[in-house]
């Protein structure tokens, strides 16, 4: 297999890896969709409207992300994955039933947007160190590699999927669909095998607390710089 896909020659990691794309894929027609929903169908083109829909996606992210953290370092991953994932699918899936029925209020897609945001402020530090329990240490690297092109592919894919379905069948089944992708990665987590995981040792609970993780940060001035700057991406640009 060509070196640039050579982790998808692990089997667990290559079921993961089909799964979470489309889970990505959804996750981003989402997004759109609630955009959508609120700018032309729950509001008079307020942008302060989608500003606070936005706000609600994503401030979770600044302020939970850390406790995701702590969650991977204690809980066992793949359960903890599974968990977020049904809870994703079943917050899209009502969402959808909501809109389709006719009765979506702006209020409603608030709520959703700050569940979707909680959930994924939770799910993605695990799902990021879940790789390294699919690959050998020597794959890693590889493994990551392609995890970033996946998530970056699907902010592709996922507007464009989530425009063309919003004008085909109309924004309700977006949300239906995006609730069904959720079973992607929640399949493919029940078709791994034990046996070929590479899951380490765990680290002593006094070296996983989260002021460990702020003392390195601060005692490593290039971790310190990378977090800066993905800092400002994500606050001024990710969304534009």
């Amino acid at each position: 297999m060509n070196r640039t896909f050579a982790s998808l020659a692990y089997p667990n990691y290559k079921k993961w890896f089909i799964g979470a794309i489309i889970a990505n894929i959804g996750t981003w027609m989402q997004r759109i969709a609630q955009t959508w929903v609120v700018l032309a169908e729950l509001s008079e083109d307020s942008g302060v409207a989608v500003g606070t829909v936005v706000a609600l996606q994503f401030l979770p992210t600044l302020l939970l992300t850390p406790v995701g953290g702590l969650l991977a370092d204690r809980v066992e991953k793949k359960k903890l994955l599974i968990s977020t994932q049904l809870g994703l699918a079943l917050s899209s899936l009502s969402l959808g039933a909501i809109v389709l029925s006719g009765n979506a209020e702006l209020w409603h897609v608030y709520i959703f947007a700050l569940v979707l945001g909680t959930l994924a402020a939770l799910d993605q530090p695990v799902r990021m160190t879940f790789v390294s329990e699919l690959v050998p240490p020597t794959s890693l690297a590889n493994a990551v590699g392609l995890n970033a092109t996946s998530f970056n592919g699907a902010r592709l894919i996922g507007p464009a999927v989530a425009g063309f379905l919003i004008a085909a069948v109309g924004s309700g089944w977006v949300f239906i669909i995006t609730g069904i992708a959720f079973a992607g990665p929640i399949t493919a987590m029940f078709l791994m095998k034990e046996e070929d995981m590479y899951a380490g040792a765990r680290a002593a609970r006094k070296d996983r607390g989260l002021g460990v993780a702020v003392r390195y940060v601060r005692e490593h001035a290039d971790i310190a710089v990378i977090i800066s700057v993905m800092a400002v991406v994500g606050a001024f640009g990710l969304n534009f």
